[in-house]
């Protein structure tokens, strides 16, 4: 008994000892501070450059399309018939004129088709006037009733038929030569040579490509527009085009424009004219086109930078009253050379802007305008344009 009252006493001095020390551990903490004792957060400082006011101006839209630059007057000389080129006195990069010799085919096997047809015309001519002789004798005799009306109508079906024969041997004839007419390697318009398909002593077939000829005279640029954009579009309107190599850009014109859309996609194809009298572009050379569109509105713009997106919508940031407001805003059209987009809602002209995009910025935080950020006070960071 003596000693469990000892225990007993023990584990109350311990509890006591353990609630003292919990007394002074809860008068050693932070006690509640009193109103105006906590730091204020300092105001965001903007410099003026930093903040800007949407300002009215017109937005002149763009209309771009690239491609490949294209010679239309590009032709394919052709052999005209069955033969061996002798010779080419032209090669690639060789300028020649409209009617100038290329070179020479064997035509023999064509001269030989020719005379065959010749004889065949003169065979025909003999049959259908010997058939002309023998159905006036029958007309005669007809006359005197010495032969029956049926032997007078085939002597006249017999020449009509020699006839037809005669005609249709001397059209293969003219045809056969105006095919050795044109077996001639000569050149059909002014140009520059641009490939060689043959080389002499190359057995020919008919049709089989021989020379590639260029004019570059006159360059297209085929590109696509989309089909909201194409009816801003006209015949005849003045372009701006970049080539490739070349430091400043070239005036075109619009063509054509294609009446119904590729399938497939929403775009309209447009063809450009390029006037090349000095030939200082060649076909290939990749270039862009840019048609500017005026425009009559004053529309009311923030540069791009400004605009930036969360969770799908676009926003600024603007400093009203005193501290920082995300406002959503509604954007149209952008200029991207002068970097400036239209905002068709959410702004009125007087509202204070952020031109840049920024770090960490807090809605309701205190910002201000000063001359000069202060190195004791805050400030926001422009961050790197990102999307947000």
């Amino acid at each position: 008994m003596r000693k469990s009252f000892k225990l007993g006493v023990i584990a109350a001095v311990v509890v006591l000892v353990g609630g003292a020390g919990v007394a002074v551990m809860a008068s050693k903490g932070d006690a509640p501070k009193k109103p105006g004792e906590e730091k204020a957060k300092p105001a965001l400082e903007f410099v003026a450059s930093e903040v800007v006011k949407p300002t009215l101006t017109a937005m002149p839209a763009q209309i771009e399309f690239s491609g490949p630059l294209v010679a239309p007057g590009t032709v394919v000389v052709r052999a005209k018939s069955n033969g061996t080129l002798l010779n080419l006195a032209v090669g690639e990069g060789s300028r020649v004129k409209a009617g100038q010799a290329l070179g020479q085919v064997d035509l023999e096997e064509l001269r030989y088709r020719i005379a065959e047809r010749g004889a065949s015309v003169e065979a025909m001519r003999a049959q259908m006037e010997q058939a002309e002789r023998t159905h006036k004798a029958n007309e005669g005799l007809a006359s005197k009733n010495f032969i029956a009306q049926t032997a007078l109508d085939n002597s006249r079906a017999a020449f009509e038929s020699a006839r037809a024969n005669w005609l249709a041997a001397k059209a293969q004839l003219d045809t056969t030569q105006v095919t050795l007419r044109q077996a001639a390697l000569v050149s059909p318009i002014n140009g520059i040579v641009a490939k060689r398909h043959a080389v002499p002593g190359e057995k020919l077939a008919a049709e089989q490509q021989i020379l590639t000829i260029v004019d570059l005279a006159k360059l297209e640029l085929a590109g696509l527009v989309a089909t909201h954009e194409v009816s801003r579009l006209k015949p005849g309107m003045p372009v701006q085009v970049k080539v490739e190599g070349m430091d400043e850009p070239v005036e075109a014109h619009i063509s054509r424009i294609a009446p119904a859309a590729e399938p497939g996609t929403r775009s309209i194809g447009v063809t450009l004219v390029l006037d090349n009298p000095k030939e200082a572009f060649r076909a290939g050379q990749y270039a862009v086109a840019k048609v500017v569109l005026p425009d009559d509105t004053q529309r009311l713009t923030v540069p791009m930078a400004a605009v930036t997106r969360n969770s799908g919508q676009e926003q600024v940031w603007m400093i009203e009253n005193g501290a920082l407001v995300r406002r959503i805003v509604t954007t149209g059209r952008s200029d991207a050379r002068e970097g400036r987009v239209e905002i068709l809602n959410g702004l009125k002209p007087e509202a204070q802007v952020l031109a840049a995009r920024f770090d960490n910025l807090r809605e309701g935080d205190k910002a201000q305008v000063v001359a000069a950020k202060s190195a004791k006070v805050a400030s926001a960071t422009a961050s790197a344009p990102v999307q947000q």
